[in-house]
């Protein structure tokens, strides 16, 4: 990890410890990735950092939803069928239950978000297939 690159563009809203490495996910992620988990009591929020490239794989929350907030760096956002959304300090994505979609860094700046997951009875995640890497290279 390039400590220096990353604090700078991740800028001063990035306040909460990076945490560790995301082992448990890495195969849902194309690259270095880095989970605090801020709370599991009521309503689970991790505080999630990509390194410049990283994206997660398409996912969907079932019954939940999910927020995300973003505190610092670029990134960006997308459902599936609909253009992908770039993604700076103090953007807020409610994410709707059952929407398919994946969220991570620009290829050129560390990006970090809370992840709010919306609690519901029998919530869960599904993983899927990652953007097709031509697509991401088309983005800014």
């Amino acid at each position: 990890m390039q400590e220096g690159r990353m604090k700078q563009e991740l800028g001063g809203g990035a306040v909460f410890p990076i945490g560790e490495e995301n082992r448990a996910f890495a195969p849902y992620f194309t690259g270095e990735c880095y989970l605090n988990r801020l709370t599991t009591q009521g309503v689970s929020i991790g505080n999630v950092t990509f390194a410049p490239g990283t994206i997660n794989a398409y996912h969907i929350h079932h019954k939940g939803g999910q927020i995300l907030l973003v505190t610092g760096g670029r990134g960006w956002y997308q459902e599936e069928g609909k253009p992908a959304q770039e993604l700076h300090p103090g953007d807020v994505v409610n994410i709707p239950p059952e929407v398919k979609h994946w969220h991570g860094a620009a290829r050129d700046s560390w990006f970090q978000h809370l992840a709010v997951e919306v609690p519901a009875e029998g919530a869960s995640n599904e993983w899927l297939e990652f953007l097709a890497p031509e697509e991401y290279d088309k983005l800014p």
